[in-house]
């Protein structure tokens, strides 16, 4: 067999890095745990005609097909798409299961999704997201639009990552000010909003006329709105400012206000009202969230969602909800490209049991389940080779004590500091610091 050739966009982290990604999730789970959401996983396909349905993602979907699928194409059961966010799915899950599930829900979700773009730092074809949702029964209390950032700034404070900032906005504001000055077709320039970081003001001036019909006034007034940025609630007065009004207006700076001001009182400097943000999926409805990494704002947002109303619906009866979703691979791939964390040793293992001759290694075998039955993560020798061979190889795997039996007695060795001392696996115990690997965050 050939030397098999990497495949963009798919990681695949080295064990320490697997550590410090499961040492991130714990973190992450057990605060949405705090705040009261429940865990749940969805299946990874979907109906394509469900994926399809909302934003701009048929260029992204992967198609799940059976290699001797028909010809003509997907059809019945084999229409199927990996999912490109937990959103939808969620969604979907909510409606199968309405009669089952106890509302307003709480829900997080930590899972893969697969998208088809170009991969990039910091950007990849399969990744792994970490959800939280509320979804409530006909109406959804505004004040859970508030709630997300602050799960959100409590999570990532956890890590021993850079600062965070998330910039909030409400569509409501957008959508608002976009019929106030006379558009018509207000996703359109949504859209062509919410590529302002990437192609420019001049050039997104140029795409809300092609796609908006937007005259050069209306799209001067509509780059004003994208350029209001606040640290509290006096991004208000700077849109009012602009003398334009409509309804749908003033209630998204009304919600928009209540969320800014009550993560001031929360974290003071976790949000910022940003007016350019608006995210490209169509179905959010009110407020939107971005986050970026202080240092690393070059890369985008590493955490994002929104409000959404219409996304699950059946009959008469709808689910709105509001949800945010960290992009775990994203944030680690930065950080990792960076040298920004690192773990204190490659293997769980805290203790090798040294084996003195291979009839002993029964004798050490007990020496290892009694550690491991005081949980502290134990490995045996795999071979009965000079001691100080057996100390070497716990060095290159950055095991940090030796175990020793003895007829005598056990002794255990810190090969870190040389100190060896008598121990009864039944007693003994490392320092703290020492019973599992340590992840640290550097140059942050």
């Amino acid at each position: 067999m050939s030397k098999p050739t990497p495949i963009s966009g798919f990681p695949e982290w080295t064990p320490a890095q697997r550590m410090i990604e499961q040492f991130v999730l714990d973190r992450i789970r057990a605060t949405f745990e705090l705040y009261g959401f429940a865990p749940l996983e969805t299946r990874s396909v979907e109906p394509l005609d469900q994926l399809l349905r909302k934003g701009e993602t048929s260029k992204e979907v992967y198609l799940l097909r059976r290699l001797q699928a028909d010809a003509d194409g997907p059809a019945g059961d084999d229409a199927l798409g990996l999912h490109f966010d937990l959103t939808v799915p969620f969604a979907r899950y909510v409606l199968e299961n309405a009669g089952k599930l106890s509302f307003p829900f709480r829900r997080y979700q930590i899972q893969k999704v697969w998208r088809g773009e170009r991969p990039q730092e910091g950007r990849y074809r399969e990744f792994l997201q970490a959800d939280i949702d509320i979804v409530d029964r006909d109406t959804l209390p505004a004040h859970y639009e508030a709630e997300m950032p602050l799960v959100i700034g409590d999570a990532l404070r956890a890590l021993p990552i850079p600062p965070v900032r998330i910039q909030v906005n409400n569509r409501k504001i957008c959508e608002g000010f976009y019929r106030g000055v006379g558009l018509t077709d207000p996703e359109a320039a949504l859209r062509a909003v919410d590529k302002l970081d990437k192609i420019g003001p001049a050039k997104v001036a140029e795409l809300l006329a092609e796609t908006a019909g937007a005259s050069e006034a209306q799209a001067k007034a509509c780059l004003a709105l994208a350029e209001i940025s606040a640290p509290d609630a006096s991004f208000a007065d700077a849109v009012r400012a602009l003398g334009v009004s409509d309804p749908l207006l003033d209630e998204g700076i009304g919600e928009l206000t209540a969320v800014v001001e009550t993560a001031a009182a929360h974290a003071p400097g976790l949000c910022v009202a940003d007016l350019r943000i608006a995210r490209g999926l169509d179905y959010y409805t009110g407020t939107v969230y971005e986050t970026q990494m202080v240092g690393y704002e070059r890369f985008g947002s590493i955490c994002s969602g929104g409000r959404y109303d219409n996304l699950a619906s059946s009959g008469n009866v709808s689910f709105p909800g509001v949800g945010i979703s960290i992009g775990v691979t994203r944030l680690l791939g930065l950080l990792f490209g960076a040298g920004a964390l690192s773990v204190s040793r490659s293997v769980p293992t805290c203790v090798l049991v040294a084996v003195a001759a291979e009839d002993d290694r029964p004798a050490s075998d007990a020496v290892a389940a009694a550690l491991r039955g005081r949980g502290i993560p134990t490995e045996v020798s795999p071979s009965a080779a000079k001691f100080g061979k057996q100390i070497r190889y716990a060095e290159r795997r950055g095991i940090p004590y030796v175990w020793f039996p003895g007829v005598d007695g056990d002794e255990v060795k810190d090969i870190r500091s040389g100190e060896q001392v008598v121990a009864a696996a039944g007693e003994w115990s490392p320092p703290r610091a020492d019973l599992t690997p340590l992840v640290a965050g550097t140059g942050v």
